[in-house]
């Protein structure tokens, strides 16, 4: 059973990075398209960005995300990365890493991914 763990969240002035780490448990992570999802309290989950596992690593990001987030992995540590720059107070949400093998391009539906973490909350201070 594949687990995804999420860590790097914290508390962040407005402007400034945080890096968020995914480990995925499993063998199976180099044939896994990996995603990255958000949910703010009382609103719903928000698609953030996605990495393909093709050798071009095909990418996606939300339109308000696009230009100050990066998604990137790395197969021989199992792990994938949201490098989050300039930071915005919209931007304070538990932030969740969810794995698919199902589809191999870069999915922005969440209802295609089977695998989630637990999350890790990210509060942004204005």
């Amino acid at each position: 059973q594949v687990q995804l763990v999420e860590s790097g969240g914290g508390v962040v002035q407005a402007g400034g990075s945080l890096r968020l780490s995914c480990s995925h448990s499993g063998r199976t992570f180099s044939t896994a398209t990996m995603g990255w999802f958000r949910q703010a309290p009382g609103k719903e989950r928000e698609f953030v960005s996605a990495i393909s596992f093709f050798d071009d690593d095909i990418t996606e990001y939300g339109d308000s995300v696009k230009g100050r987030f990066t998604i990137s992995r790395d197969n021989a540590k199992s792990t994938v990365y949201l490098q989050m720059n300039s930071l915005k107070s919209e931007d304070t949400a538990v932030y969740y890493c969810a794995a698919t093998q199902r589809f191999a391009g870069a999915e922005v539906d969440p209802q295609r991914y089977d695998v989630w973490g637990q999350g890790t909350q990210v509060t942004v201070s204005s």
